[in-house]
């Protein structure tokens, strides 16, 4: 009789890693195709070319979807640090809501006082101090009195949009529609200035800067090396005479900090405007972009760039089709499926091993 044993594998050679994920993206689009057929009798390929057409159809879909893939990118970079010391914040959606919160102030109340260049560095440090506080309160409740930061950083993620919600009554505009509008439309005192030409080019600069800075910062700094001898085992860590209780509170402030600094990218760069929905679920999605790419940051651009580009192709799909917006979640669910499916393969092997009854 025989059985299957799971082994941890000791490495595989890039090449054939790429070549499982690539496997693994062809069977997901054979099972959507199937899937599509089965639900809704469309020709699949013309519903993976509505998506494409909606995601990069045109020039400006192009940039949207690459400014909302920065921002993305920009939240899963914060969630990098405290995720690798296996901080579980979840809290990015109110880091962000608080960023794009005191940005957003900023904006309305400097704008009489103030020009743009000296609004959008205010607004930076704002966003900046706005999410680095978000970060501290659970990191200090953690390395004190060890709460559980997963339900603490999620409660917080509430008492932010009650905070908005709270802010909007005084902004709201026009009067009694309990909604901010967008903010300095006339002079556009606040938003990001177009470079090259593109309105969005400053968000691409702001979070590639991020994004390289992450990396050099974890791979190469003494704070990243704590990060991860924290991660890894805090016993070993303090054997090793790191101080685990600031390593925890200066990673979530650093973590914090740049989710906030994602809110003002919204708020600033993008919509112009603040909400309870600012920060659109990102919190969440970043948590899968930072551990599909294994919180790498240059592997995280093109997560994000796949999970944003699926997002922006079912609008197209629900105009072209008549389909709602869930269609294009189930083919990125049955996508994200294949991709974590192949990450098994890849560092686990089957073995199969016949058992043999010993004699008496």
């Amino acid at each position: 009789m025989s059985s299957i044993h799971i082994s941890k594998r000791d490495g595989m050679p890039f090449a054939k890693a790429l070549m499982i994920r690539l496997i693994g993206v062809l069977l997901s689009l054979v099972v959507c195709a199937v899937v599509i057929v089965a639900l809704t009798k469309l020709n699949p390929v013309e519903v993976y070319k509505a998506i494409f057409s909606g995601a990069v159809g045109t020039s400006r879909r192009a940039w949207v979807t690459i400014r909302d893939a920065l921002i993305l990118l920009c939240v899963a970079i914060g969630l990098t640090p405290a995720f690798k010391m296996r901080f579980w914040n979840i809290g990015a959606e109110g880091q962000v809501l608080m960023g794009g919160c005191v940005s957003a102030a900023i904006m309305i109340y400097g704008a009489d006082h103030f020009g743009t260049a000296q609004l959008i560095p205010m607004m930076v440090v704002g966003s900046i101090v706005a999410g680095m506080i978000w970060g501290l309160i659970p990191a200090v409740f953690k390395a004190y009195f060890n709460t559980n930061e997963t339900l603490f950083t999620l409660m917080l993620n509430y008492v932010a949009m009650q905070l908005v919600t709270f802010a909007i009554v005084f902004w709201e505009n026009p009067s009694g529609s309990n909604t901010v509008g967008i903010i300095n439309a006339a002079g556009q005192k606040g938003w990001f200035p177009s470079i090259f030409g593109n309105m969005y080019g400053l968000n691409v600069i702001v979070v590639l800067i991020i994004t390289l800075g992450m990396y050099v910062y974890m791979k190469y700094s003494k704070q990243g090396y704590e990060i991860a001898v924290v991660g890894e085992s805090q016993n070993t860590a303090r054997y090793a005479g790191i101080n685990v209780k600031k390593v925890i509170i200066r990673t979530m402030m650093l973590s914090g900090a740049i989710c906030g600094i994602a809110g003002c990218l919204i708020v600033s760069g993008a919509s112009h405007t603040i909400s309870t929905s600012t920060a659109g679920g990102r919190g969440f999605t970043a948590i899968i972009v930072a551990w599909m790419s294994k919180f790498n940051p240059f592997a995280m651009i093109l997560v994000s760039a796949f999970l944003v580009f699926m997002q922006q192709g079912s609008i197209q799909i629900a105009s072209q089709f008549g389909l709602n917006e869930n269609a294009s979640d189930i083919i990125t669910g049955i996508l994200l499926f294949f991709l974590i499916g192949c990450e098994f393969f890849i560092n686990y092997k089957l073995e199969w091993k016949k058992n043999h009854k010993e004699g008496k």
